[in-house]
């Protein structure tokens, strides 16, 4: 069974700031994420499984063995990745077409802990967020300045994607108007049609109904 969970852009984006999110899922249950997301950008999670011990009535970690599948699909549908994780795990992937991505998460198996609650901590970073600009300074060194311009660098490159997402949106937006404008208006046609045709039938079996009583 697959839930999803619809979330705005405004709370996933705080995700990334966000540590203390976290949702339930049972060992069964496949909860999904949709997010819109501009092409070629990268979006990496983090996440983090813990699972109810009936004992203490607490969330503790999981014992080894513990697996977690990721999925995710593109507007289009098609698998982007699958792959299965431990019960800590990070996964990373970029996407190819603008448009709605569905993240999901389950278990690869439904014996591990007898049907207990699952919780699961998560941690999406989308575009720049997912820079550790710490060690990008180390690794490039660069002075403090220089990290400032990187980062707004890549500020600015995300604003350009995300403004030509909202073009592309505006598109489509643009051509289902259109079309449904289009359909009313044949619609339209269609109604006065069938009205003339229903009106001249009515007419012509009202003629033949005064000369058939010869009232005419």
């Amino acid at each position: 069974m697959e839930l999803y969970l619809l979330l705005t852009t405004g709370l996933l984006a705080l995700i990334p700031s966000a540590s203390a999110l976290y949702f339930h899922l049972g060992e069964t249950e496949k909860k999904c994420f949709m997010e819109e997301i501009p092409d070629e950008t990268m979006v990496v999670g983090k996440y983090k499984v813990e699972f109810l011990d009936v004992n203490s009535n607490q969330y503790v970690q999981v014992p080894p063995g513990m697996g977690m599948h990721v999925e995710v699909k593109d507007p289009d549908q098609k698998l982007i990745m699958g792959r299965t994780y431990g019960a800590e795990g990070k996964f990373t992937f970029t996407s190819h077409t603008p448009g709605e991505h569905t993240m999901c998460l389950s278990t690869n198996s439904s014996r591990w802990f007898g049907g207990s609650s699952l919780r699961i901590h998560l941690d999406v970073s989308i575009g720049e967020h997912t820079n550790d600009y710490k060690e990008i300074a180390e690794k490039d060194k660069l002075s403090e300045l220089q990290l400032r311009v990187r980062q707004l660098l890549d500020q600015v490159d995300q604003i350009t994607k995300e403004q030509n997402y909202q073009r592309v949106r505006e598109e489509r937006f643009r051509i289902t108007s259109e079309s449904t404008n289009q359909r009313v208006l044949w619609w339209s046609f269609i109604q006065a049609g069938v009205l003339l045709a229903i009106g001249f039938w009515q007419m012509r079996h009202l003629k033949s109904f005064f000369e058939a009583k010869k009232l005419v």
